[in-house]
């Protein structure tokens, strides 16, 4: 098997696996296939996920396995990413028992204008993998890469985390829950210190990266920080 099948092997059991794994986290809690809201997070979630993929298995299939890589590598690194996954898979329990027990009343506009901003953050992330290829799941500077200045890079030096913050944010919304914001709003400093620990392995090994931080000030949000 050459490396590029290898690959739509990889990338297809991953693109099976998270519709099967979101589903069981959001509908068994709800005890009810009859969830709305449900359907249209995950439809917002993962049609998208379908052109994203294979636009990149045609322009990009180097990013794809970069995508592929989870050993993080940093110390710090493997910590928040434990403590994020066990926020996630709460914050992702939470909204289909508010369901079942109606413990919140969010408006249909409300959850439809959520979804949009997941959409947008999601449009956010696709820019930011189109520009930048060595845009790996993990902390790593790789032989050759290159300080990426341009798209999304020229606004705020670490756009990915934008886009993701604004879907993790408004998740819960988007799925009917108030209580389940208290398991997400977390998540905003433990993606703080994960892009400051990141910054510090750039300026540490990616030549130019300081002289990139000098030109684009802000982190995260655009005339904020």
């Amino acid at each position: 098997m050459n490396a590029t099948s290898e690959l739509k092997k990889k990338v297809f059991f991953r693109f099976i696996m998270a519709p099967i794994f979101i589903g069981l986290i959001l509908f068994l809690p709800a005890g009810t296939l009859d969830y709305w809201q449900a359907w249209i997070y995950c439809a917002v979630l993962f049609i998208p996920v379908i052109f994203v993929v294979f636009y990149f298995l045609k322009k990009d299939p180097e990013l794809l396995e970069r995508r592929m890589r989870m050993k993080e590598k940093e110390e710090k690194q493997k910590t928040i990413i434990k403590i994020g996954i066990i926020l996630f898979s709460i914050g992702f329990i939470i909204p289909g028992l508010d369901y079942r027990y109606h413990w919140s009343n969010v408006p249909v506009p409300l959850v439809i204008a959520a979804n949009a901003i997941v959409l947008a953050g999601y449009i956010i992330v696709f820019f930011v993998l189109r520009e930048n290829s060595y845009a790996s799941r993990i902390i790593e500077v790789e032989k050759g890469q290159k300080v990426i200045t341009t798209g999304p890079y020229a606004i705020v030096r670490h756009p990915m985390y934008l886009g993701v913050l604004l879907m993790y944010l408004f998740t819960p919304i988007g799925l009917g829950s108030y209580w389940a914001i208290i398991f997400f709003l977390p998540l905003i400093p433990l993606i703080v210190v994960r892009l400051l620990n990141e910054e510090e392995v750039l300026l540490r090994e990616l030549p130019g990266y300081k002289e990139y931080c000098q030109k684009t000030r802000y982190h995260l949000v655009p005339f904020i920080w």
